[in-house]
């Protein structure tokens, strides 16, 4: 075997001293409250699996009868042969439950995110986005030649600036996540949409960790804040709280033409099986004809948080179920994370650089899937660890 590959030792090790390399943790279950990861039986808080649909019997049976009818892959990218009926019909009724008059239906959120900022804005333009937007937000902001120009978290005066800076563009667009997948905090967007308004720039929202959480029905941030036919580009996800896979843009049908055409990452991709936008199609129904799930999502999320604050852990100003339970540094963290491990429950540390130096914490996920059991054990397994480690 030849050496020329052995510069990954050193760059693993690298990742090894600043407490970011981690093995992919196995589940030996399907996705549920409790799950055997890496042979060990443990409560999970930290997936998206929000309203506990990804093992749900009625999205099982969706992607059955899909694959029935239609078979399991499409075989080719959506442009060519790829798009099937079952898509269009998913992307009708997506657009119906999120109030626009389209939505296009991409592989993955990165993908939407990335292809859409990308085929809009040119080296003419300019692009102002928060200072914690997710990755692929800033990937596809990467990936164009537009001025760029990052506010402070959530400050709107910071906006307002960065709009009177870019007044000579030619096109502006404001993007910004709408629940902040590391706080759990919510963008103010109805105070950005005014900005937009006033300014003539164009708002973008990636409302993953929203869509099925707020709003009526999980409408998501645009109907919780009642701005219906105010936003312009509506960033979703199928992967999260619906317990599928994808991602989405809604909005006008002039954007889903002209995506269609020029989004890289939608045409180079080949379209999902079929039985994914069927098990999607049924999560939209379930969230709209069942309301007890999200129902359960936030009476556990208010639970917990108010046992976690009750011990005197710091979990910051989260406004969602992601609850971040502050350790400090890095390596407090990663031994909180592991420390919960040995004591039943799994939760990944998130440290420097995704988030600051000294803001290292540990992400937890509540699920309308936990059960009070569930809910009153994890709070004593982080009672005991809390106290070892000095945290509360």
């Amino acid at each position: 075997m030849n050496n020329r590959m052995d510069f990954l030792k050193s760059m693993i090790q690298d990742l090894k001293d600043r407490n970011l390399y981690s093995e992919l943790p196995v589940l030996g279950t399907e996705q549920k409250n409790r799950v055997v990861l890496n042979g060990k039986e443990v409560i999970i808080m930290c997936t998206n699996n929000y309203l506990g649909f990804a093992n749900h019997p009625r999205l099982r049976e969706a992607a059955k009868k899909a694959i029935d009818t239609w078979g399991f892959g499409t075989g080719a990218v959506r442009q060519i042969a790829g798009t099937m009926e079952i898509h269009i019909q998913l992307e009708e009724m997506l657009a119906e439950y999120k109030c626009t008059e389209s939505s296009l239906v991409f592989v993955a959120g990165i993908a939407a995110n990335r292809g859409t900022i990308q085929a809009l804005m040119g080296e003419e333009d300019a692009i102002i986005s928060d200072e914690l937007n997710h990755g692929s937000i800033i990937d596809g902001v990467r990936l164009t030649k537009s001025k760029r120009v990052v506010y402070p978290h959530l400050d709107m005066s910071g906006l307002k600036k960065a709009l009177l800076e870019t007044k000579d563009a030619r096109r502006r667009l404001i993007v910004t996540d709408g629940v902040f997948s590391m706080d759990g905090d919510i963008a103010p967007l109805d105070q950005i949409v005014e900005l937009a308004e006033e300014f003539d720039a164009i708002v973008m929202v990636d409302d993953a960790h929203g869509d099925g959480v707020l709003g009526k029905d999980g409408r998501g941030i645009v109907d919780h804040f009642g701005l219906e036919g105010r936003v312009d580009i509506d960033m979703g996800t199928l992967s999260k709280a619906f317990g599928c896979l994808g991602g989405y843009i809604a909005g006008r049908k002039e954007l889903k033409d002209y995506l269609i055409n020029t989004a890289r990452s939608f045409i180079y991709t080949t379209a999902h099986p079929p039985s994914v936008p069927a098990a999607a199609m049924e999560a939209i129904r379930m969230i709209q004809d069942e309301p007890q799930h999200l129902q359960q999502l936030w009476e556990n999320m208010r639970y917990f948080k108010k046992g976690m604050t009750d011990l005197g852990f710091d979990i910051g100003h989260s406004q969602t179920p992601i609850t971040p339970v502050m350790a400090g540094e890095s390596k407090a963290a990663v031994e909180l994370s592991r420390q919960l491990f040995e004591e039943g429950l799994f939760a990944k540390p998130i440290v420097f650089p995704l988030v600051a130096k000294d803001k290292a914490r540990v992400r937890i996920n509540v699920t309308a899937q936990h059960t009070g059991d569930d809910l009153d054990e994890a709070l004593d397994i982080f009672e005991r660890v809390g106290k070892r480690m000095k945290l509360i």
